[in-house]
C-alpha cells in the first residue's frame, strides 16, 4: 500500500471569515481539518500545507484586471495559515502564485510538491483546506494526472460558491478524476 501523507490547500487568515476573501463557513473546517493533522502525526504521515503567496500587484487582483479582491499578499497577516490549525512542529510547506503576471491554483503548480513527495514514497494523498471549488479542486486533480492516489476529506473543506453550485460542480469533477470523496475524517 502507498504511503499517506496529508495535504492541506490553503488555510490561510484571507480565506476565513474577517479575511479579505473569505471563504462561507471556512472556520467549520477546523475542527476536521484538526483531526485530519492529528491523525497523521499518530500514523506518523507527513504533512504538506500550501499558501498563496502572492506579490502585492498580482495579475489575479481586481485591481489589475483579475476576478479577486486583493488577498493573500506574501509578508502579509492575511498571508500566514489559520492559528488555529493544529501543525506538526515539521512540515513542508510550498508557495503558489508568487509571479505577478501569473496565477496557480494548484500546490502542485510550479513548486516542486509532487517531486517532493514522491521523494518521501508518498503514493496517496489526504487533503482538505480552501476553496474547494478553486485551489482544493485544481490541486485534487494536478495531484491525480501526477499519478498520486487523491482522497478528498468533505468536512476539511467549503467552496467560496462565486456561482451557486460551484461545490457540487466540483465534486462531480473531482469524482470523475477518480479521487475518491470521504463523508468524514478517516479513522
Amino acid at each position: 500500500m502507498a504511503r499517506t501523507a496529508v495535504l492541506l490547500v490553503d488555510a490561510q487568515n484571507d480565506f476565513f471569515p474577517g479575511g479579505a476573501l473569505p471563504v462561507p463557513g471556512g472556520d467549520a473546517i477546523l475542527p476536521a481539518v484538526n483531526a485530519l493533522l492529528e491523525l497523521a502525526g499518530t500514523r506518523g504521515w507527513p504533512v504538506a500545507a500550501s499558501r498563496d503567496w502572492h506579490p502585492e500587484d498580482h495579475a489575479s487582483f481586481s485591481t489589475r484586471g483579475g476576478p479577486w479582491p486583493v488577498h493573500c499578499v506574501r509578508g502579509t497577516a492575511g498571508a500566514e495559515l489559520h492559528p488555529g490549525l493544529a501543525l506538526p512542529p515539521v512540515f513542508t510547506m510550498v508557495h503558489k502564485a508568487t509571479d505577478r503576471d501569473r496565477d496557480a491554483y494548484s500546490a502542485f503548480e510550479g513548486t516542486g510538491l509532487a517531486a517532493a513527495l514522491e521523494e518521501r514514497g508518498i503514493g496517496r494523498l489526504l487533503v482538505g483546506g480552501l476553496a474547494l471549488d478553486y485551489c482544493v479542486r485544481a490541486t485534487c486533480l494536478d495531484a491525480r494526472e501526477a499519478g498520486f492516489e487523491v482522497a478528498l476529506v468533505l468536512p476539511a473543506t467549503r467552496a467560496v460558491e462565486v456561482h451557486p453550485g460551484d461545490g457540487e460542480a466540483a465534486l462531480e469533477a473531482l469524482r470523475a478524476a477518480g479521487v475518491a470523496v470521504l463523508a468524514e475524517v478517516p479513522r
